[in-house]
């Protein structure tokens, strides 16, 4: 299905992590409704045929997010290409796998640098650039793990949870400039982001081993979301005067969230009285 660019003016996208998942169902999606993008990936053989298939209307560039000074030069090189960039889309990223004992700071670290600091540099990067355009859009691939949690994957959530944090303080910071901020928050989908490419496994320990077999076994029969399906709800996002700064994809995540939301409320709750006496007299 081709979509239709509802304005006038095509828009102009700088994607990371655009060579499978939902940057590459993304960007293709944009590129069919008229829209320029720069693509990104860690090879850009990875993301010829976009190329090949789009002519003028994409450039792609090779990018490590890990890797600031290649983040700041990308971003430059991408907007001096097409004159100004309107959104701009952090969707790199990956899984690390491991209970909390498991994984190793070295493999922490390498998911945070990936999940983290490299969207981090993409924003910092991109900014002044947007700043002196007076507008610009800037997103980012969440996860519904950024309000909830699974044992298991407690490292990538907790990624998620703090690249929420920070886009929400952003969205605050910068509204003032014009740009708009807009939190992604998927749910299962049949993605490539379960593959090896997408995933770190840590060393396992046997105590753990039976219970990971049965958490693998609960996510395998997880009914997945459609990833074709989604690039209607993100065209409505980039396309609305006022978008939201959170919009979930797929059709559990708010059932899941407000359950989680009301026990941990009903918790605060029942233990009030002892933070409230916590406070002690005031000074």
């Amino acid at each position: 299905m081709t979509h239709q660019n509802e304005n006038s003016t095509a828009k102009v996208w700088f994607i990371t992590g655009a060579s499978r998942g939902f940057g590459r169902v993304w960007a293709d999606a944009a590129l069919k409704r008229g829209d320029k993008v720069a693509a990104t990936a860690r090879k850009l053989e990875s993301i010829a045929d976009l190329k090949e298939k789009y002519g003028e209307n994409v450039l792609t560039l090779e990018l490590d997010v890990t890797n600031p000074d290649q983040v700041k030069s990308t971003v430059k090189q991408a907007h001096a290409h097409f004159g100004r960039l309107d959104i701009v889309l952090n969707n790199a990223g990956y899984s690390l796998v491991g209970t909390i004992e498991e994984a190793s700071a070295a493999e922490i670290k390498a998911m945070y640098d990936t999940n983290i600091f490299g969207p981090v540099a993409v924003i910092q990067a991109a900014l002044p650039l947007l700043r002196a355009q007076g507008c610009g859009h800037i997103l980012g691939t969440s996860s519904n793990l950024g309000h909830v949690t699974l044992p298991v994957i407690g490292y990538y959530a907790s990624s998620k949870w703090a690249f929420e944090a920070i886009y929400e303080s952003l969205a605050l910071e910068v509204k003032a400039f014009g740009i708009k901020v807009t939190i992604i928050e998927p749910g299962a989908y049949a993605t490539e982001f379960g593959s090896q490419d997408s995933l770190k496994f840590a060393a396992g320990m046997d105590i753990y081993e039976d219970y990971k077999n049965n958490f693998f076994g609960t996510l395998r029969d997880m009914k997945r979301g459609d990833p074709e399906a989604t690039p209607e709800a993100i065209f409505k996002v980039v396309d609305a005067e006022n978008p939201p700064l959170r919009i979930n994809l797929g059709s559990n995540n708010l059932t899941w969230t407000r359950g989680v939301y009301a026990e941990r409320i009903a918790t605060w709750e029942e233990w009030d009285t002892v933070a409230v006496a916590a406070q002690g007299t005031s000074k």
